[in-house]
């Protein structure tokens, strides 16, 4: 494997320090009250949340007349009409039906019908909810002192419903909320979201100069004025594979530039880690990676769905992390005096630095989600199963799992793992929970691979049966690679490099990072540092010495599983297909996108 030479000099790396490793909030159930207290009278009590700066909420036809007024959408609607030839009329008439069709009317009647449905519903699917109360307790704060961005995960639809259920539950002012139009298409349940705080965009507009400006000057005017939080995935959209999506930077330019143009003194972005213990959605996304078309939202289909309810899908947890200031994120970053230069209703392009620090953000805040991610014990019982396809014994299992524990917990996992509880006892309970993945029998688990169902003879459908099975296996499996992607990436190149030099070894690393760049959140700019971190993390389980110049390996134990947590990239194969995961739309997406940037591979227009 070769890599670039070039790379900082790396001689005076302090590995000195524990870079993830940090005190971790309580959480507590929001289900067990309402499961003692009538979900009726939750629903129908004194809502009286903390505003910013005390400001009532303006009415959606006072927020609709404000934009179409401002300055910004004024002058783009001159623009539109001399570069098209239609009257200035005719173009604000189409940017307010643009403004009709995607603005939220948010009622509070609506909020109250689904904090009792909603309630009812949870209660059903999951056994506990757990939030972190200082994490409510700081956006409490936040929310008063200046405007809130909202900027949770996403890995589930449940993902928009619970964060305004948890809102009006601790009395926080509830979200705007960025909603993709394939809801719209969802008679009464629509409307039922419209007016819950949701506003639709469309999921592209490219070059349409309108509904571009309609949409930021709608969005920075809520942030402006403060009437709400507004939320939004920075992922963009639902990650199929549990792994932390590439970040869009398209909204969070948006709720950036009123801070540069200087409308704003401070906003405060606030990442939300949501972790499922089980997905609701978990074979549909397999299907959807094997090329089965998303089916599209309907209210039939909502009503068809309703039989998940008689499922268990286990614990969920919400972390709301602490409030990030984009005030101090640009401090000595962002030269905001660029932004004098022409009135601030005229539409600017980001300049490179403003890209480059649009960029660099939307990456650590979404490290940030990934890091305050909470694990289950399934998450290790998973992962070990796909390491191991004929299966394993009960006790070796639950031996490895507990092993795998104590290493994921000193490399700085975020782990849920009961108290007090044998091990053997805390992976039964896992197996049960997800039985319909795996089987049990005479103290062997393994995983359902093996035999499709009677009517599926063809070699294609059992093909596609494994897959299925391996794939929402492994959405399970993705959640806590990141906390083992630095160290392993370190041990590949250990491997790779032939060679004990602290260079040649970092020159692999590089390469290797720069290679799965779009598989996993590695910071631009961050090579040095993520070194450093597998460098630490390794030296701490005694598996290498770091010297002045060299890296020596110690003990090896620990090695060979370091090298195996990257799953092979791509496998080209004339021979039959072994690797389920090979077959995953995004895999290959993510393969043929590096295989392009290293030049590996060219695209060529037929």
């Amino acid at each position: 494997m070769e890599a670039p030479s070039s790379n900082p000099p790396l001689n005076h790396i302090k590995i000195s320090r524990h870079p993830v490793l940090k005190k971790r909030d309580d959480f507590e159930d929001v289900l067990e009250e309402r499961r003692r207290s009538s979900d009726l009278r939750y629903a129908l009590r004194c809502y009286t949340p903390t505003l910013y700066k005390g400001l009532v909420p303006c009415k959606a036809s006072m927020l609709k007349s404000i934009v179409l007024q401002s300055d910004h959408l004024q002058y783009v609607i001159k623009q539109v009409s001399s570069e098209s030839g239609d009257s200035a009329e005719c173009v604000a008439e189409e940017a307010s039906l643009i403004l009709d069709e995607m603005a939220h009317r948010l009622q509070l009647s609506t909020i109250r019908f689904f904090a009792f449905t909603l309630s009812k519903a949870f209660k059903r699917l999951f056994r506990s909810v757990c939030v972190n109360e200082e994490g409510i307790q700081r956006l409490q704060q936040a929310v008063q002192e200046h405007p809130v961005v909202l900027l949770p995960s996403h890995r589930s639809y449940m993902d928009f419903l619970m964060m305004s259920y948890l809102l009006y539950m601790c009395d926080l002012p509830l979200p705007v909320i960025a909603a993709g139009m394939d809801f719209m298409s969802m008679k009464f349940v629509g409307e039922m979201l419209r007016m819950s705080g949701a506003f639709f965009i469309r999921r592209s507009f490219g070059g349409d100069k309108l509904y571009w400006a309609v949409f930021s000057e709608y969005v920075k005017t809520m942030l402006r004025n403060g009437y709400a939080p507004v939320e939004f995935f920075l992922e963009g959209t639902r990650s199929r594979t549990c792994k932390s999506l590439t970040p869009k930077m398209g909204l969070l330019n948006i709720v950036m530039e009123p801070f540069f143009k200087g409308e704003l003194f401070d906003v405060n972005l606030v990442p939300v880690s949501i972790s499922y213990e089980r997905i609701l959605e978990e074979s549909l996304y397999a299907r959807e990676l094997l090329g089965v078309p998303k089916p599209k939202e309907s209210t039939s289909g909502l009503l068809k769905a309703r039989r998940v309810l008689s499922e268990d899908y286990g614990s969920m947890h919400v972390y709301f992390g602490h409030p990030v200031s984009l005030r101090s994120l640009a401090e000595g970053k962002i030269n905001r005096s660029q932004y004098n230069l022409l009135p601030r209703y005229i539409p600017q392009k980001p300049r490179v630095d403003t890209h480059e620090f649009l960029n660099d953000a939307a990456f650590r805040l979404v490290r940030i989600q990934e890091e305050n991610m909470v694990l289950k014990p399934w998450v290790l019982i998973a992962t070990l199963l796909l390491q191991n396809p004929d299966g394993l014994e009960l006790s070796f299992l639950t031996e490895q799992t507990d092993w795998l524990r104590h290493l994921a917990l000193a490399f700085g996992a975020f782990l849920d793992w009961p108290n007090h509880e044998a091990c053997s006892e805390v992976v039964s309970c896992s197996l049960a929970l997800h039985r319909h993945l795996l089987s049990v029998s005479a103290g062997h688990v393994q995983l359902n691979v093996t035999d499709a169902p009677q009517d599926e003879t063809t070699p294609e459908e059992a093909v596609f049966h494994r897959a299925v099975v391996v794939l929402s296996c492994a959405s399970y499996r993705n959640q806590i690679l990141h906390v083992f992607l630095r160290p392993a990436l370190l041990a590949v190149a250990m491997q790779s490099a032939n060679s004990n030099r602290k260079d040649d070894v970092y020159n692999c690393f590089n390469f290797l990072r720069n290679m799965f760049s779009n598989e996993f959140i590695l910071c631009p700019g961050d090579s040095v540092q993520d070194f450093e971190e597998a460098c630490y993390l390794l030296m701490k389980r005694g598996v290498l010495q770091v010297l002045e110049h060299e890296i020596v390996i110690g003990v090896a134990i620990g090695l060979k599983f370091q090298s195996s947590v990257i799953c092979v990239f791509v496998i080209m194969a004339s021979g039959r297909l072994k690797c389920c995961e090979a077959l995953s739309s995004d895999l290959q997406k993510n393969a043929l996108a590096a295989l392009l940037r290293l030049k590996a591979v060219r695209k060529v227009k037929v």
